[in-house]
């Protein structure tokens, strides 16, 4: 009797287990609905309330620029800090001035069109821009004077892969010198952190 009883409760739980393989693969299914449905929100925020500025650009670093009052940081990328150095050839050099003049030559005084739809912390609209026809975010990647920082990855490994720009010799993550100095960590411009802003407006 003893061992009929003690087999009963192990087939209950494993017949549970069982049964519970369905209800796994239904959370499962509902959590990539959810997910899905954010995107889509999200897309449609992006869409409703798109700002965009243009004219003349007063280039303040590899990332970063001024359209009239309007300050921008190009989305998706990551270029060092004006005071920021690197090594190449055994030497320092002032990468960030030179990601700064990357980002001039390729305006090359143009006008410059930006869009987006949200600031990062600091007050400034989170934007991609051309200038003419040529995609600034895309272009400082693959030139190798900015990292993919929530896009642009393809770009990214291309210039690594070429060694152009800040790849061809080392360098601190932008990121991690801008916390080294301040403390603070930025978030890169990804999908979560979309997401993460955008139901921090909803509440406001």
């Amino acid at each position: 009797m003893r061992g009929q009883w003690s087999q009963r409760p192990r087939r209950r739980y494993f017949q549970q287990q069982k049964r519970s393989l369905p209800r796994r693969l239904l959370d499962y299914a509902v959590t990539v609905a959810l997910l899905g449905a954010l995107i889509v929100l999200t897309a449609r925020l992006n869409e409703m309330d798109t700002r965009t500025a243009g004219g003349r650009a007063v280039i303040v670093d590899g990332d970063s620029i001024e359209l009239g009052e309007q300050r921008i940081r190009l989305r998706g990328i990551d270029a060092p800090e004006y005071r920021q150095t690197c090594s190449r050839n055994g030497s320092e050099y002032p990468c960030g001035r030179a990601a700064r003049e990357a980002l001039v030559q390729l305006i090359a005084g143009r006008a410059v069109t930006c869009s987006g739809w949200r600031n990062d912390r600091y007050g400034r609209l989170l934007a991609d821009c051309k200038a003419g026809e040529v995609d600034l975010n895309s272009a400082q990647v693959a030139a190798g004077w900015a990292v993919a920082y929530g896009d642009f990855e393809g770009e990214e490994a291309r210039a690594r892969a070429a060694k152009t720009g800040i790849w061809a010799g080392t360098f601190d993550w932008p990121q991690i010198w801008r916390a080294a100095r301040n403390g603070r960590a930025e978030p890169k411009h990804d999908l979560l952190a979309a997401i993460w802003d955008w139901l921090e407006r909803l509440w406001q």
